[in-house]
């Protein structure tokens, strides 16, 4: 594949590891002069005569200058991260240290790495492809467990693998239909129409699947959001403490206690969920800024992948009033009925029994919250996520699956047809570039790898 973007000959620099103090930190480089420059530094063994895959302790000196002791990684070309000489130097974490090494391999001729560039390297001399390339950006966000092994596999190939597959399969076909075009004048058919049909059939199940794990594969990377909202002194901000088990929210008797939108995060069985306790919504406030607070809750509400609508039990009215349009948002909504404790004892006390309606909690007490949880976590993902299959991430990549499902439906009419080989061909081509542009195995738009790549930090 041709290289795309002007500097990729330089040799590059960059700190490996985050910003701040630190006990260690690691300074990259890539290219084929790494080794040579990280030799004029070294004080110790002779680099350039040093394996592949080795360690070296020793000191790094800027001319007269003491710049820290060090360890030394070497990685030859082609078997490394980048495809490239690759040099890593273990360095104490202090950023002045960290700093004064980069500028000494810039003054023996690196220079820093753009954003991504060590990554966009490894995609360019074909160490990854495109998909890869995305989850190894994937791999350093992920802030769960099911968003880092969905990545993990992405990063090991398994979409790749899938991708292939079905590329495999349509090029074969491409290859027998544009045969039948070198013979035309021969009026001669190498590809069998009914097996072509059958095998376009099968491509968009599994393209259609695929397309359709990106609900799921959105929530698992970017979490899911869910709205608590409620009339004023419903147990809102209760309900938030309790399933973060911590005093987060401001609780009182007071009803409008909560003005603003307070958002934290929720790890459930390995998924991220982004809870946010709203004000109290009621038909009728004189208070400007009540009103404020209850417009930004019917707004998050509608924006929320859940909604957890909190009834208090202990009111009487139990009406429905400020909530009407909550019925346009049944398929994403559940309604919770909370102070079941004190409503029990009420029943109790009036000599009455029964249960109150499911699903019922009682947030101050901690009762149902586990249960709770299962029923956001279920409405959310439903079963248990197998972060071992194939489940799309990525907005790029549901986009292009999208052009390829036009395109086998656009295959499938076109024998429905009986059209010619060569307009069949186009549609499979016009296919297999869609596939191939996720993987990169077509000549990607530089300004999409410019925003791909653009993405990481600086020593990735």
């Amino acid at each position: 594949m041709p290289h795309l973007f002007a500097g990729w000959q330089d040799t590059i620099v960059a700190p490996a590891t985050a910003p701040g103090m630190g006990a260690i930190g690691i300074i990259r480089l890539s290219g084929a002069h790494s080794i040579a420059i990280a030799n004029a530094l070294f004080s110790g063994k002779n680099l350039p005569d040093q394996p592949s895959h080795t360690l070296h302790v020793g000191v790094l000196k800027n001319k007269e200058e003491l710049l820290d002791e060090v360890v030394v990684s070497i990685y030859r070309a082609p078997k490394s991260y980048t495809g490239e000489n690759v040099i890593e130097i273990s360095c104490h974490g202090s950023p002045y240290i960290l700093q004064r090494i980069v500028d000494a391999c810039i003054q023996q001729g690196a220079r820093l790495a753009h954003p991504g560039e060590f990554t966009q390297r490894a995609f360019l001399n074909g160490k990854m492809d495109l998909t890869q390339a995305e989850a190894v950006a994937d791999v350093i966000a992920s802030q769960s467990r099911a968003a880092q092994q969905t990545a993990l596999n992405q990063l090991r190939g398994g979409f790749s693998k899938d991708l292939k597959a079905l590329r495999d399969e349509l090029i074969h076909f491409a290859a027998l239909i544009e045969l039948e075009l070198d013979f035309s004048d021969e009026d001669v058919e190498f590809a069998d129409r009914t097996q072509l049909m059958n095998l376009v059939n099968q491509l968009y199940q599994k393209v259609k699947h695929l397309k359709e794990s990106f609900h799921l594969g959105n929530a698992i990377k970017n979490g899911v959001s869910v709205a608590i909202i409620g009339k004023p002194n419903a147990g809102k901000s209760t309900l938030l403490n309790a399933l973060l088990n911590e005093e987060r929210a401001i609780v009182s008797e007071i009803a409008g206690t909560t003005r603003d939108t307070i958002e934290e995060m929720l790890n459930i069985k390995g998924v991220m969920f982004r809870l946010i306790d709203t004000a109290g919504i009621r038909e009728h406030s004189t208070d400007r800024i009540e009103n404020l607070g209850i417009e930004r809750s019917r707004q998050n509400a509608t924006r929320a992948d859940i909604i957890v609508h909190v009834v208090d039990l202990l009111d009487e009215e139990k009406t429905s009033e400020g909530f009407g349009w909550l019925q346009e948002y049944s398929s994403k909504t559940i309604t919770v009925y909370n102070k079941c404790r004190a409503w029990q004892h009420r029943r109790k006390a009036e000599g009455s029994e029964g249960e109150p309606p499911a699903p019922f909690i009682d947030a101050k007490e901690g009762f149902g919250i586990n249960e709770l949880k299962e029923l956001v976590y279920q409405k959310a993902i439903g079963e248990s996520v197998n972060t071992e299959a194939t489940i799309i991430t990525n907005a790029r990549h549901d986009e292009a699956l999208g052009k390829v499902l036009e395109c086998l439906n656009d295959i499938k009419a076109g024998m429905d047809r009986h059209l010619t080989g060569d307009l069949l061909a186009l549609d499979i081509r016009r296919c297999l570039h869609y596939l191939g542009e996720i993987t990169g195995q077509v000549e990607t738009d530089r300004d999409i790898l410019g925003t791909i790549f653009g993405k990481f930090c600086i020593g990735k």
